[in-house]
């Protein structure tokens, strides 16, 4: 939040669409998935009329992802970022409340189906039935504080959780960490901080084949940390620039989509950092994700609005 592959390698594992069901499979044998050509030059996305602010204000939307046949996604104020809810839109133009005061920002699925959230209300990592509602902690403290404000998500193959936490609502309840930071969580649970120098760390995501994870910050630079078993090493950076960056998503090519926050707009770059496209909106953006029966619908979500543009590319569900 601000503030406010070719599918190839056998052991990345991520959550893929086909005929409209959402399937976790092996990334090999989702090869023939990555089927045509990433966006060039300047787009424009649409508004989603459906979509509209739920309370008095507009609010943001953050965290897309799209699970099954829908997109969900976080709703929450400017300020405190409390009340938060997770709302679901249908293809078929409905939209309703699929958790109420959920206290979430990022929103991920992880192998199971479960909703993996980062939940600033509990200053923690949470993990959400979305069936019952039931919330259960899935990291909630490092050295013995709480974290500042959970705000990004990636999920490893492996189970492996990293996010980001900056300080945006950090006031909004007591406690929290001394630098913001990008965090580690081991399928066991254990938590490892993976970089505390950069300020407010936001947009997180990992490379196809898992080896890379690409994360922005108030910098302006989107770095690349290698990952040597299983741990992140120290990152360069391969994007500068980036106005207020955001939320990130990939396209089964590889390819970067990243928001910038103030810039209603979200730019498409390769892994090496060359631009390829640049994708308008009329409000400020927040996060983007691949959707749709068939993978090809790209959701942005901002502030008090959710646009779609229809690629001729699939791409990660968040």
């Amino acid at each position: 939040m601000t503030r406010s592959h070719p599918f190839r390698y056998a052991h990345l594992v991520r959550v893929l669409l086909a005929a409209s069901v959402a399937l976790v499979v092996p990334a090999a044998a989702a090869a023939t998935s990555c089927s045509g050509k990433p966006p060039s030059g300047e787009l424009k996305a649409e508004r989603i009329a459906a979509i509209k602010p739920s309370r008095g204000e507009p609010g943001l939307y953050e965290g897309p992802v799209w699970i099954r046949d829908a997109l969900y996604f976080s709703d929450f104020g400017f300020s405190e970022g409390f009340p938060s809810r997770v709302r679901k839109f249908s293809p078929d133009g409905t939209v309703s409340t699929a958790l109420e005061d959920a206290g979430s920002n990022g929103l991920a699925v992880d192998a199971g189906g479960a909703l993996v959230a980062a939940t600033h209300k509990h200053k923690a990592m949470s993990r959400y039935d979305i069936a019952t509602g039931q919330r259960a902690d899935v990291a909630t403290r490092y050295g013995g504080q709480v974290f500042n404000s959970p705000n990004d998500i990636a999920i490893a193959a492996d189970g492996t959780i990293y996010f980001t936490d900056p300080d945006y609502q950090k006031a909004a309840a007591p406690g929290g960490q001394p630098v913001t930071g990008i965090y580690r969580i081991a399928p066991d649970g254990a938590v490892t901080l993976v970089d505390g120098t950069r300020r407010n760390p936001n947009g997180i995501a990992l490379s196809l084949n898992g080896d890379t994870l690409y994360v922005n910050a108030s910098d302006g630079a989107v770095r690349a940390y290698p990952i040597r078993y299983g741990m992140p090493q120290p990152g360069h950076d391969v994007i500068r620039g980036i106005e207020n960056g955001d939320g990130m998503t990939l396209d089964c090519h590889g390819n970067l989509y990243v928001t910038e926050h103030g810039a209603k707009r979200v730019r498409v770059f390769t892994p090496q950092g060359r631009a390829l496209a640049t994708i308008r909106t009329d409000a400020n953006v927040t996060n983007v994700a691949f959707g749709g029966a068939d993978g090809k619908t790209l959701y942005i979500t901002g502030a008090g609005a959710v646009w779609q543009l229809r690629l001729d590319v699939t791409g990660l569900p968040y």
